[in-house]
């Protein structure tokens, strides 16, 4: 039985409304999740349940502008700001667990934030998984950028997944954002990947990536660069996995597979875990 309760953590621009997900038992560990663009923490709540079923405690923080947290909607300027407000929700989980591994899970966007933490705060990371992440080249910035106006059209919602209820139940939800993007976001995200390709690579931090085969909002093709960048020398023998998901959209957590990929990001996790 996993038991969930929401807290609150003031950020760098106001109010961040947090999540924890944990079982009856003592935990083995902690896992933060970051959420990808326009939606919130609450979309993961089967994710998390796998995970505490696993032995973790599980903490979420909606970003800026984003679910339930402050900030105007969608809106990030700076994403070294967001990492420190994770970084935040991370010390707070530290002082409840102060003995446990800190295992770290971002998609889409989220993987762009858990990226360049990971390059910030690695020594203190057991490991890290990215879902469909947000780094190396995404063509998509630079051209929405180089529009006179961005189009007043939200994320096409059948881009998420091969189950057609995902889309609906995205549609459907309060707490997603269902406007078009915003060109500060767009600005922050270009920069931030700047700033992923200009940092470190993750020397032995074990590293996760997982990606569906047939995702339009973050192609495959775009990111590898950026994962190759952040695994660095192979020669170094640190735990690595590879998952590409045949057919699979965006949001690999919720695909027809989502069963697969959560046994996939569990084994991973222990792991890493056993190396520590």
């Amino acid at each position: 039985m996993t038991a969930e309760r929401e807290w609150g953590l003031d950020g760098h621009a106001g109010r961040l409304a947090c999540r924890t997900w944990e079982g009856a038992g003592a935990p083995t560990h902690v896992v933060l999740l970051a959420h990808g663009y326009g939606e919130h923490a609450g979309r993961y709540g089967h994710v998390a349940a796998a995970l505490v079923e696993a032995g973790a405690v599980v903490h979420a923080v909606d970003h800026v502008g984003h679910g339930q947290s402050d900030g105007d909607r969608v809106v990030v300027t700076d994403f070294e700001r967001v990492v420190d407000d994770l970084h935040a929700v991370d010390e707070q989980a530290r002082e409840q667990h102060p003995d446990l591994p800190v295992v770290l899970i971002g998609h889409s966007m989220g993987g762009l934030i858990a990226a360049r933490y990971a390059q910030r705060y690695g020594d203190s990371l057991a490991a890290l998984v990215l879902s469909g992440p947000l780094v190396g080249n995404w063509a998509a910035g630079p051209l929405l950028l180089s529009l006179p106006e961005l189009p007043d059209t939200p994320l096409d919602s059948t881009t998420l997944s091969r189950d057609p209820s995902v889309g609906a139940a995205y549609e459907a939800d309060p707490l997603v954002w269902h406007g078009p993007f915003k060109r500060p976001t767009i600005e922050a995200i270009v920069r931030g990947l700047a700033a992923i390709e200009a940092g470190p690579s993750l020397g032995s931090l074990p590293l996760m990536w997982a990606h569906g085969e047939g995702d339009r909002l973050v192609p495959l093709a775009g990111t590898r660069p950026g994962v190759e960048q952040l695994r660095g020398d192979h020669s170094a023998g640190k735990l690595y996995a590879e998952k590409i998901y045949p057919g699979a959209q965006h949001e690999i957590v919720n695909e027809t597979n989502s069963d697969e990929v959560l046994a996939d990001v569990v084994a991973f996790i222990g792991a890493a875990l056993r190396l520590g």
